[in-house]
């Protein structure tokens, strides 16, 4: 299994690093994080996101920026045009440039509030992408002194997109020490890996190599939610993605997303969404 945490190789001068990825097959579900700032523009694909707690639907020309350690992935189900690839047009850059860039400069505090709200990831509106596309690409092609004032454009645009929302509900701890580190991420990769069917605590604590009762406090501490809350939220977004996207039978929704009762999961999706699935689904209806 690929590592939970992905080291990304700093591009020669350059503060930031980029890649044009582009697959025939698909977007493969890679959950992972880092200590990088993460913008993806992503083409031609359509699927679902995975950022920290948040699973939703994403389309053509999704546009997102991932906060440092949130853990995320995209997974796509299919092509816009079957003939080309699936492209995800990804930039990453520190946090300690931009912090320092901001100390010294009054001009970029916009940029700065914007990146803060972003620890729980940030999702721009269609407008905004739609707008920020070609300068975005021309990024991929430019050199490095251009590449640098073309993503302070880039941000300072987007930092005035009004209709940007957040998507995780909690934003990851500033940091965790080694061991707790890795026993965090194998149970969150094992949880989004396996979220589709019962999850037994015993399972979990084994993963972690910890008592039910070590298990509780390191998840807590880390999601800022008990295990029980983590998998309704993860279990609830994919019914949304799954609502909102496709046009499968309620019950069939909910076997998928990891309920077997379909009664629980009623309950469950209005105690969270404040409706019903099926008033949720009416929502995108034409």
């Amino acid at each position: 299994m690929r590592p939970y945490l992905e080291k990304l190789i700093q591009e020669p001068e350059s503060s930031l690093s980029r890649l044009n990825r582009r697959l025939d097959d698909s977007i493969p579900f890679q959950w992972h994080h880092h200590p990088e700032f993460e913008l993806t523009l992503t083409l031609n694909s359509r699927g679902q996101r995975f950022i920290g707690d948040h699973v939703g639907e994403y389309d053509d020309g999704d546009l997102v920026l991932v906060g440092p350690n949130l853990p995320h992935t995209w997974s796509s189900r299919e092509k816009i045009a079957p003939s080309e690839p699936h492209v995800a047009l990804v930039t990453w850059f520190h946090p300690d440039w931009t912090q320092r860039l901001a100390q010294t400069s009054v001009e970029l505090r916009a940029i700065e509030a914007m990146l803060a709200r972003a620890d729980r990831g940030l999702q721009f509106s269609c407008g905004a992408a739609i707008a920020i596309r070609p300068l975005y690409e021309s990024l991929f092609v430019a050199a490095p002194t251009e590449r640098l004032f073309t993503l302070l454009a880039i941000l300072h645009q987007l930092s005035g997109d009004t209709s940007s929302q957040p998507l995780a509900t909690t934003s990851p701890p500033r940091e965790t020490a080694g061991e707790n580190r890795e026993r965090i991420d194998r149970l969150l990769n094992h949880i989004h890996m396996n979220y589709g069917r019962p999850i037994a605590l015993a399972e979990l604590a084994d993963i972690a190599a910890l008592s039910l009762s070590g298990l509780h406090r390191l998840f807590l501490k880390h999601t800022g939610k008990t295990i029980s809350d983590y998998l309704i939220h993860i279990r609830i977004g994919d019914a949304c993605a799954r609502l909102s996207g496709a046009r499968q039978p309620i019950a069939v929704v909910a076997d998928a997303a990891g309920y077997g009762s379909l009664a629980n999961f009623n309950r469950q999706f209005r105690a969270l969404k404040g409706m019903t699935p099926r008033d949720y689904r009416a929502l995108f209806q034409h």
